[in-house]
């Protein structure tokens, strides 16, 4: 056969060496002894099969494919094959409304691990997320009668949307069933593209039960996010991008899994056609239900799932999308909060794109992979399967980032309750082995005569250096604990530092504004001088070009004329909140 360059197969070019690919990896029909009738008849295949191929293919092209449908394995078969998957994919009608989205380089973090990064950008889509392929895939075969009377669906919000989107394209009544939890984005997102919203429950699992109960008292047809060959199929159109937009080296994919949809069709793609390439799941280290569905060979219901990656909190997997990873997946990984939220910094340093905590999934497995591997030099692609994130979620994740990393580890530090102990502190800071350090936060409030308990937060220079500043603390004679790993700490203490104190006699509390550069705070604490002893501090970089500080300072009333004239000479701006009753309410003591 001639082949040319590209051929387009329902709207996918191939290039020949996937082409021929495909076409050995078909099951090769056996011939029958005697012929009989239906070795004449028309094959019962789907419809869409008798339309010329998009893009007007070369007759030999088609003349292939036919027959490979002619001998391919029943489509109703109950356990379909790769062989199958790869029919369905091939076929698959996505182009409607999805695009063909890019596979870019991730050239910051690639040289950061020394390997190769390539990031598949679904946060492209029209939706911001790839669940409208399979959404469409599904309701495009949809009969008229069905689509007239509407369809149902649940979802955390993206596989909403891309049913609401197929809906509206199509014609049809869309209902929504979204657990209470969803971003109120998603839930508006939803609502603009016609869909009806019925909120449910705290996680998929149980708007899925809802939407079952609703789909029988209105006669809908249900779409299901994941457990669905049509789905899956449409989700592994995304496989099959990757493989011809890169066709070098390829070590491994790494794919996010909630119920398990997008790594049933992008394993099934690719072990079809490259086997050699590893498929990796990754979940949340809270919402593992497929990993330990896999582990224990039976699919596990957890009691309870972690929502910061809502579009992969499911409680159950679909029987489907466990068999087919119980088969075909290499490897699984489970990543936490804090992870994901670096990798979300990550992915926008290199795109300038803000990915959803299931987005990031894969970029935080990558580096997980890399570190306890210790590989340079392969090549590994991530799908950024989703961008619909709130704003609002965006300080939790610039909080947790920097620790994520690494690059910010927080401590307790004990030092003596007397005047110029904050000086000596901040000296033994600027005097750590590898450089210079910038102080995140330092908190602090006057509760014992003799001692003070600091919560200090400062920069990194990479990963595992906690303990070893630790260590150096403690050689200064600075009691200190190590709180980098410590959940109650990251979420509450550094909130809590404070309160009323009966040591704190001849308060006035201060708030000072300062250029946040280096060096800035160890100046600020030089310039207030041993005069007067410090009682609260408060600080916290956030990021701006001016530092915030609050400061409680100890002094003697007959000191006040002389405290002003230090104020008025200063340099910061500031502004006493001595008398402001929220201080009086939460910090002074009568």
């Amino acid at each position: 056969m001639d082949y040319a360059p590209n051929r387009k197969v329902r709207g996918v070019f191939l290039t020949p060496y996937q082409f021929s690919t495909v076409l050995k990896r078909l099951p090769r029909p056996m011939k029958p002894a005697q012929p009989d009738a239906r070795d004449t008849a028309e094959p019962a295949l789907p419809g869409r099969w008798y339309r010329p191929l998009e893009g007007e293919a070369p007759q030999a092209l088609r003349g292939c494919f036919i027959l490979a449908a002619y001998h391919w394995p029943s489509m109703s078969t109950k356990h379909l094959q790769p062989g199958d998957y790869l029919k369905k994919i091939l076929t698959a009608r996505v182009y409607d409304v999805a695009i063909e989205s890019a596979l870019e380089p991730a050239r910051t973090l690639s040289r950061r691990l020394h390997n190769k990064v390539l990031l598949k950008r679904e946060d492209q889509q029209p939706v911001f997320s790839f669940k409208l392929r399979g959404a469409y895939n599904k309701m495009v075969q949809l009969s008229a009668a069905q689509l007239q009377k509407g369809v149902i669906c649940a979802s955390a919000g993206n596989h909403a949307q891309g049913v609401a989107l197929s809906a509206h394209k199509l014609g049809s009544r869309a209902v929504v069933v979204m657990p209470t939890t969803t971003p109120q984005l998603k839930i508006e997102a939803v609502k603009a593209l016609g869909g009806e919203v019925v909120l449910f429950g705290d996680s998929y699992s149980d708007a899925y039960t809802h939407a079952a109960a609703l789909e029988k008292e209105q006669g809908l047809t249900f779409v299901h996010p994941f457990d669905d060959p049509d789905v899956i199929a449409g989700q592994g159109t995304i496989a099959m991008e990757i493989l011809r937009q890169h066709q070098g080296p390829l070590d491994a994919v790494f794919v996010a899994i909630g119920g398990g949809g997008l790594i049933s069709g992008v394993a099934n793609y690719i072990k079809a056609v490259r086997p050699e390439v590893r498929v990796i799941g990754v979940q949340m280290n809270d919402s593992d239900a497929m990993m330990q569905s896999v582990a224990a060979h039976k699919r596990v219901t957890l009691p309870d799932v972690g929502l910061f990656s809502d579009g992969t909190a499911v409680k159950l997997v679909g029987e489907e999308t466990f068999r087919i990873a119980s088969r075909l997946v290499d490897e699984f990984i489970t990543v936490d909060t804090d992870a994901v939220c670096a990798a979300i910094k990550d992915v926008f340093v290199d795109t300038r794109s803000i990915v959803e905590p299931a987005g990031a999934l894969a970029v935080a497995a990558i580096k997980q992979y890399v570190a306890k591997n210790k590989t340079r030099g392969e090549t590994y692609a991530a799908i950024l399967c989703g961008a619909n994130m709130n704003f609002d979620r965006l300080r939790f994740v610039a909080e947790r980032a920097g620790v994520g990393e690494e690059r910010e580890a927080l401590f307790a530090v004990t030092i003596p309750e007397e005047q110029g102990s904050f000086r000596r502190f901040c000296e033994a800071v600027g005097q750590l082995p590898g450089g210079p350090r910038n102080v995140t936060e330092f908190n602090y409030r006057i509760s014992d005569a003799v001692r003070a308990h600091v919560f200090v937060g400062l920069t990194t220079h990479g990963k595992g250096e906690s303990p070893r500043i630790a260590d150096n603390f403690n050689k200064h004679g600075f009691d200190t604990l190590d709180l980098t790993h410590d959940e109650l700490a990251k979420e509450h203490i550094r909130h809590m530092v404070g309160g009323h104190s009966a040591l704190a006699q001849d308060e006035r509390l201060l708030r000072f504004v300062f250029p946040e550069r280096p060096g800035a705070l160890m100046k600020f604490l030089n310039l207030l001088g041993p005069g007067w002893n410090i009682s609260l501090f408060h600080y916290r970089n956030q990021g701006a070009d001016y530092g915030h500080i609050l400061v409680g300072l100890q002094v003697p009333p007959a000191d006040n004329p002389a405290f002003d004239r230090f104020l008025d000479t200063l340099g910061y701006p500031w502004v006493e909140e001595t008398g402001n009753p929220v201080y009086r309410l939460f910090l002074q003591t009568s």
